[in-house]
């Protein structure tokens, strides 16, 4: 648990910081200079999730793999598809200036939320609640208190886009990534 423990604090740190204390993040970005800050922000975030997912894949064995918080209905592994297909087609939109991006104001944000709860729907292992739940609290602090609305003559193409991408992403990790890279298999 100490890589997740650890990778959660240099995860969440730089995020919470960032979010919590826009001011002072500004300051910070102003001395250091924009690109010193950007790559001591992404190098520390990276170790973090490395971490994070290092952990999370140590607890997979060992006493942690049945240390069970909560049970749910079988319902709730259908709902997390779901969800997780909503989440790639939000993030999918962030990157574009269509009308779901305007919609959703902060879409990137709200695709990591809905892929949080899908993931604390279908799992109730302690490791799972702190990881996922880090990444679902930093979310929820960036859509309630990001000042940064987008302002864009929204174009379908953008939409269409968003939506293909997060279709491929989504069956990318469903048939892919999580059977094979990291040996959760989603379906079956």
């Amino acid at each position: 648990m100490t890589f997740l423990y650890l990778g959660i604090i240099l995860f969440a740190g730089p995020h919470l910081f960032s979010v919590l204390l826009p001011a002072a993040r500004d300051g910070l970005k102003t001395q250091l200079g924009i690109n010193v800050w950007k790559g001591i922000y992404s190098v520390v975030s990276l170790i973090g999730l490395g971490l994070m997912i290092r952990g999370f894949m140590l607890s997979r064995s060992g006493p942690l793999a049945a240390d069970q918080l909560y049970y749910l209905g079988s319902w709730t592994k259908h709902a997390a598809m779901l969800l997780v297909l909503l989440a790639f087609v939000a993030i999918g939109a962030a990157h574009g200036k269509g009308h779901l991006k305007l919609w959703l104001r902060h879409p990137m944000s709200i695709g990591i939320a809905l892929w949080s709860v899908a993931h604390l729907l279908a799992n109730g292992k302690r490791t799972d609640v702190y990881m996922f739940g880090t990444f679902l609290v930093i979310a929820a602090l960036d859509i309630v208190f990001s000042k940064k609305r987008p302002t864009h003559a929204p174009r379908l193409r953008s939409d269409v886009i968003a939506v293909v991408l997060g279709v491929v992403l989504y069956l990318i990790f469903l048939l892919g990534f999580h059977p094979y890279v990291l040996n959760l298999p989603v379906v079956g």
